[in-house]
C-alpha cells in the first residue's frame, strides 16, 4: 500500500518583497531549508523569508501545476490570487 502524502504548493515573501513559489511535502523543514540558505538558489540572498500561503494538494502533479500556473503570472496577478485566498486571479 502506498503512503499517502500532502502534497504543497506554497508562497514565501523575500526580504526585498519579491515572490517565490515552490512544492513541498513537508513546509516547516522547507521554509527552515529557505532561511537557512539552503533552498532554492533564489531565496538564497533574500532571506529571511515567510510563508504568506499555502494549498494541500493530493497528488505531486496537482501542486506542481499550480506552482506552475502561479509563476507564469505577472506580480499583478500574484497578488489579486493571494488576495483573492488563492482561488483566482484576475488582471
Amino acid at each position: 500500500m502506498e503512503k499517502s502524502t500532502n502534497h504543497f504548493f506554497y508562497v514565501l515573501e523575500c526580504k526585498d518583497q519579491s515572490l517565490y513559489g515552490g512544492y513541498t511535502t513537508d513546509l516547516e523543514k522547507r521554509i527552515k531549508a529557505h532561511n537557512s540558505g539552503k533552498g532554492a538558489k533564489y531565496t538564497r540572498g533574500r532571506g529571511p523569508v515567510r510563508l504568506i500561503h499555502s494549498e494541500l494538494f493530493n497528488t505531486v502533479t496537482e501542486a506542481m501545476q499550480a506552482e506552475y500556473a502561479f509563476k507564469q503570472l505577472t506580480r499583478k496577478q500574484k497578488i489579486n490570487y493571494l488576495q483573492n485566498g488563492g482561488s483566482r486571479y484576475d488582471s
